[in-house]
């Protein structure tokens, strides 16, 4: 988990992908974190892609750091504690531009049965999960 949470830094920004009834629907992400033992992602509950994720939890992610790039599956879970808010917001404090713990707006989602593949075009590809 902590590796692909620094994978994920690495990119910068990752692109997330939902579905939109049949329609897939791909959308840059840019925060995530480790609390509790869980991977995070943030959004805002006044988007689609929330609505989406509330909808069916499956979702993909992708993004590319120099010669290497990470697919990642996995279901995202709501967590309503404000604890998992703030934890978000203290370990990627661009946000505190966007959200506050109880502006009744930001939404935390964890990562469940997460599968990882590393790849590049000089490494075999490598595969984890947690």
């Amino acid at each position: 988990m902590e590796r692909t949470l620094e994978l994920l830094r690495e990119c910068g920004v990752f692109y997330l992908a939902t579905m939109d009834g049949d329609q897939p629907r791909v959308r840059p992400f840019g925060a995530a974190c480790i609390f509790d033992g869980k991977l995070y992602i943030t959004t805002s509950n006044k988007k689609e892609v929330f609505a989406q994720m509330t909808a069916n939890p499956k979702i993909e992610i992708s993004g590319m750091a120099g010669e290497k790039w990470i697919r990642l599956s996995a279901e995202v879970v709501r967590d309503e504690r404000r604890e998992a808010r703030t934890a978000m917001l203290e370990d990627n404090i661009v946000l505190r531009t966007m959200y506050s713990e109880d502006d009744g707006n930001m939404e935390v989602l964890y990562l469940k049965n997460a599968k990882v593949s590393l790849c590049s075009f000089e490494a075999p590809q490598e595969d984890w999960e947690f």
